[in-house]
Formats: structure tokens, sequence, C-alpha cells
């Protein structure tokens, strides 16, 4: 499956049910008894001025974000948390014996050959010599291209960028699909931009390129020479690619080719000759992006072989860097973790390797992890409120004042189709050609790519299976599949501090159901609305109702692109349109879910706080992150979910019933004009 395909909450999520019994987690740790964090509010600001502040200010000003992660917060406490219960499960399994070829014994051994430092420094860059010498050995720009097809089977690949997945528009049939590739920066502005971090972070990567060379041997001059050649090109290559916003319309990329209109549009590729080296056959290929591969069929002819070979060259080793000798990880570390990232020292060891292990054998790892601490009735229950939380959906889809009932009919036959994934799969993925050894970390990692290559083009020309799952178990994210039309949520985010059993429904409702909501409106966001409920790429809209939809999504994309994050630099209000109407939707439907509730049609309060004041004090708690300025310029330029300031402000600013419950009164920063909040869904 296509990760990018599905659309992510991203850094922060949580799901489960409200409940007013059971322990903490089945970890068998005690009940907690405080939920809510009032030491970490700022109450000398108001409210109505900057919420975000207001519900976390404290905190951000006495939080120091560690030196090996890029941002802290809700997300990063959890995930930690999880990289301990399966650091647990991974000693336990390294350290005794176990059967050769068998589950354990292949999720054990990999982690032990990744912390296996001694032994991987101790072979420095020779587990990939035999590619590099490959390369070396290219004689035309031909054998390039055959070269470039031929590796994907060995666990490698270049130039080209694609994978099997279901066809956009006949949501059960496994089509190939080529998209755009060929740039080792994050996308194409980092090419153009002539700002000053822009101008920074292409000569730290020019340097990065000349340090892996050097490492091999090169020298210095020549290696300088040829990292500017290498960027050069990637500029050039650049230039075709889309941007990050046109990305983003599924039917401008989509474009259904059959195998002899590709070959035409690229004759000095040899397609007959590339299928062939990639061990696939069809009659038809997508082709989302073809702009770029009209221009690699163009490069590939008039640049310079070596210029290529030496881009060949850089690709491999950057590929294979993490599975090396130290000063090749500090390399990397030096460009893509302090550079773009703005981590100040690498994540420990053990860290990197579980993550490396799920990342691989995710589904294996997530069993037992599943097993000691998904609790069996965990399933069930999120099942529940999922249940109920589509109900108020629904009732708010027939409420709807500007949609037409032909609309609003096929919206909730969507609606009602949901797939809704829970926890774990159903059926476990298989990894039995996967080879482990106990002292061969890059040569493991080779096995587990070309398994997951041998399963992906597998899948060409076979029905699409709807019961496979885009994340592991272990997973601290979220996300929504426009072609599965499901919502999935795996178990390990189905913990504190974004959920627990014992806390009150205002807490719960604040955190799970805006997620919820979130990932619901998905489907109806202005990417989600254009797949009917199969999955497929279908209009099924009236004309009118598109147009009010647009208008309304308009509203939006203006509000968002006021924001400022950093000096001059604002949220792409476009680029973050599908998150933010996700966002609004979903705190709206979780507000309406937590009406119904005991709590919710109470004035009790808690901790000084009403009910309504501690749904939106937990939602804001929820969001609660602090990122590095480095990492938060790669995110304005590539990632379509807001800064988490903003996913709190942005929607609570078009809720009169926030307005009420924290008495937001014209004048105030966050305060919107009645007839500018929006209401989407």
């Amino acid at each position: 499956m296509k990760l990018s395909n599905i659309i992510l909450l991203a850094l922060s999520l949580a799901l489960a049910i409200s409940c007013k019994n059971g322990s903490n987690s089945s970890s068998g740790e005690p009940a907690r008894t405080v939920f809510f964090d009032k030491t970490g509010m700022d109450t000398t600001v108001s409210p109505g001025e900057n919420f975000f502040r207001y519900a976390s200010g404290s905190w951000l000003k006495n939080t120091e974000i560690p030196a090996s992660q890029s941002g802290w917060g809700s997300f990063y406490v959890l995930e930690e948390d999880n990289q301990k219960h399966l650091r647990k499960i991974l000693d336990e399994l390294s350290s005794a014996g176990q059967a050769a070829g068998s589950n354990e014994q292949k999720i054990g051994d990999l982690y032990t050959s990744g912390m296996d430092t001694a032994a991987i420094d101790k072979r420095n860059y020779d587990p990939v010599k035999p590619l590099l010498e490959k390369i070396d050995a290219i004689k035309s720009a031909d054998e390039l291209v055959d070269f470039a097809a031929a590796s994907f089977k060995d666990g490698d690949g270049f130039l080209f960028d694609f994978y099997v997945g279901p066809d956009d528009r006949i949501s059960t049939k496994n089509a190939i699909n080529f998209t755009q590739g060929g740039l080792g920066l994050p996308n194409r502005e980092y090419y153009f931009e002539q700002d000053s971090a822009s101008k920074k972070v292409r000569a730290e990567y020019v340097n990065y390129i000349v340090k892996l060379f050097t490492l091999t041997g090169s020298n210095p001059t020549v290696a300088a020479t040829q990292a500017d050649a290498i960027l050069k090109l990637e500029t050039q290559i650049a230039g075709s690619h889309l941007t990050p916003v046109e990305l983003r319309d599924p039917v401008k990329n989509y474009n259904k080719l059959s195998f002899a209109e590709f070959s035409r549009q690229v004759p000095g590729l040899n397609l007959v000759n590339v299928f062939k080296k990639l061990d696939v056959k069809t009659d038809t290929v997508l082709v989302s992006q073809p702009k770029y591969y009209i221009a690699l069929d163009k490069l590939i002819r008039s640049q310079p072989l070596e210029v290529w070979k030496s881009k060949l060259r850089f690709e491999a080793l950057n590929s294979a860097a993490p599975y090396l000798s130290q000063p090749f990880r500090d390399a990397r570390f030096a460009f893509f973790g302090k550079v773009l990232n703005g981590q100040k020292q690498p994540q420990e060891r053990w860290k990197q390797m579980v993550d490396k292990v799920d990342g691989s054998l995710g589904e294996l790892l997530g069993q037992v992890f599943v097993e000691k601490y998904f609790p069996a009735d965990a399933k069930a229950r999120m099942l529940k409120l999922v249940d109920n939380l589509q109900e108020v959906y629904r009732q708010r889809i027939e409420g709807l004042d500007w949609m037409s009932a032909e609309t609003k009919e096929r919206a909730l036959e969507k609606l009602n189709a949901f797939t809704k994934k829970i926890g774990y799969p159903d059926k476990w993925k298989k990894y039995d050609d996967v080879e482990i050894s106990r002292d061969k970390y890059y040569e493991n990692m080779q096995s587990v790519s070309r398994h997951n290559y041998a399963e992906m083009t597998g899948k060409l020309g076979k029905t699409v299976d709807k019961n496979e799952w885009g994340m592991t178990p272990p997973t601290v994210n979220a996300y929504y599949n426009p072609s599965f039309n499901e919502i999935v949520f795996p178990a390990g985010i189905l913990q504190f501090p974004f959920f627990d059993f014992n806390a009150d429904d205002a807490v719960n409702y604040g955190a799970i159901g805006a997620v919820i909501g979130h990932e619901m409106t998905h489907g109806f966001d202005d990417q989600g609305r254009q797949y009917d409920k199969d999955g497929n790429l279908r209009d099924w809209w009236t004309k009118e109702d598109a147009t009010k939809f647009t208008q309304k999504a308009q509203v939006v994309t203006d509000q968002y692109n006021k924001y400022e994050v950093l000096k001059t630099l604002h949220v792409n209000g476009s680029l973050t349109l599908g998150e933010n109407l996700a966002d609004i939707g979903g705190l709206a439907i979780a507000y309406q879910a937590f009406k119904n509730t005991e709590q919710g049609k109470s004035s009790a309060k808690i901790d000084g706080f009403t009910p309504d004041q501690r749904f939106f004090l937990s939602f804001a708690q929820v969001w609660r992150i602090k990122n590095r300025d480095e990492l938060m310029r790669m995110r304005i330029s590539q990632d379509p979910h807001s800064p988490e300031m903003y996913r709190v402000n942005g929607p609570l600013s078009n809720m009169s019933e926030f307005y009420k419950a924290f008495g937001v009164k014209p004048g105030d920063k966050m305060y919107r004009e009645e007839k500018d909040r929006v209401r989407v869904w």
C-alpha cells in the first residue's frame, strides 16, 4: 500500500472509548487519577487572545526539546513509551535462543545485528562496495537505465519511483503507478527558493555529498565537482516536479496510459526492457506525474553519463549510510538530522533499532506488542465509540443547510460504508522469504527490501486486498484511506496521554472524539470527497453542491493563509486545506457527541472548569507540541498539517460554543464575525 495515498492525522492523535472502570492500561500499571495538566496552563494569557498558549503556555515556556528530538510534546511522549515497550520485547527475544527461521528469531536477530555497532563499524562500507562497482562499470545511458531498473529486485533501485496499489478509478484492481522522483532534498521548492535558509540547506547538501564520496576514498576536489554537478542535475529534475499543493489534486494526478502510449512518451527509456528488468507485466500504466518521466527521458541522453553515475553513487551511499560504519552514520545525521530537522544529537541506538525493526518486520513485532499491551476488549470498546461518532456525523449531514437531498443521500451512503480498523489486522503478513542473521545488518535490511519488492509486485493484476494495513500495530498515528474508504487506528495510539478509561467524558471526547471525527471528515474533505463509497475516484456531487463546498473551503484557505509561523513564513492554506477541514469538522462532531453524555448535559465543575471548558482544554492539550525552527520550515514547505498552535486556534475560532464557554468577545484576536465562521460538516 502506498502510504502517501492515505491521509494521516500525523503528529498526535487519540482514540478509544469513554469508560469509568478498568486499569490504566493492559501493562498492569496503577489506575491514573490525574488526566489534565493545570500546571501547564498560562492563565495570564486570555483564552480569546491565544487559546493554545492559555492551555499550554507554561509548559511551552518550561519545556526543553531533548537534544535527540526535532520537537517534543504529547505525541513524542507516547511514542517514547511505546519504544520502551518494544525495547523490552526485543531485549527478551534477542537474549534468548530462538528457533531458526521463526518469527521470534527474525525480529530478535534483526535487532541484535543493528545493535552490534562494533561489528558494523569494522565492516566500514564493505557491504555497499559491490553495488558501487556495478555503477562504476556502466558504460552507456542504456546500461544506466537497465541497471537502475534491475536493481529493484535486489533491494535497491534508482531513477524510477512507483508502487502497486488500487487503481483510483477501479478501487478493486491493483495497478502499477509511476510517480515523480529523482530528488535528494524534500521537494522542488528546496532547489529554487532564494531565501538564506534555503541557500544554506543546498550548501549543506553539497557538503554532505562530498563527505560521502571522500569517505569512500575520493579526492575532495573531485568530490566537490561531482557534488555540484549532482545538485545542478537535480535542479533540472526538480523543474519537472509538481508542487506539494498540486500533488493534492487526485484528478490531476490520475493519468492512465496504455503501455504503448507511455513508451511513446519516453522513447529513450526503452520501457519494454525496463519492465522486464522490473519483473512486471501490464498493458496499462498509471503515471501520476508524466512530466518527470518525460524530463528524465531527455536528461538521460543530454546530461553526461559520468554525472548520472555520480548521482547513482551518491544515492547508493545515502541509502546505505544508516547501515554502514559510524562516519557514514554521522554524515547522514549531520544533514538530515541537524540541518533539516534541527536535532542536536542522534537518538539513542536502541531507539533507532526499535523503529527499524518496527518499520521492517512490523507485523511480526506487532503480534507480540498487541498480546502484551493491547487489552482484549479494547477493540470492541473502540468500535463502540467510533459508531457513536458516526451516528453524530450522520445527523450533521442530514441537517446541513447548504447541501441538496441528492448529494446528502450519497454522502450518507459513503459514511455508512466506512470500514473501521482498530488495533491490529485480522490477518497477519508473512515474512517467510526474509532471511535474518545476527551479524549481517546491511544484508538483513536488503533481505527485507527484496521481500517488500516481491510482495508489492506480486499484487499486480490481482484483486485488491482491503484487509491490508498501511501502518504497523505499534505505530503512534492513524489514517483515512480514500481508496479503501476506511478509518484506521493502530494499537500504538490507543493509550494515555491521549486516552484513559478512567478519565471524565470531557477529557476523552476533547481528545479522542476530535481525532475520530477528524479521520471521518477526511472522507469528505477537498480530496476525500472526490472518492465514492467504494473508494473510486468519481464525482458524486451535484454541480451546485460542489460549488458551495468549494466556496466554503476557500474561506478556510483564506483563514489559515493569514497565520504566521516564523518571521515572513506563513501557513500554506491550500496545502493544509484537507487537514484544516478535518480539524474543524472533527472538533464539531466530537463536541456534539460529548453533549449527548451525562457530563455534557451538566454544569458540574472539575478542577474549577465547566464541562465545556474542560472539553476544549483537553482538545488543546492533545496538540501540545513544541517544534524546532528547522523542522517547522520543512513542515511549512511540504507537510499538509498546520502547526499545532493553529490546529487548536483555527478550529476553535469557528465554534460559537467555544466563544460562549470562555467569554470570547469582539476585539479578541481569535474572534471571528459569525458570518465568517466556517461550518462545512
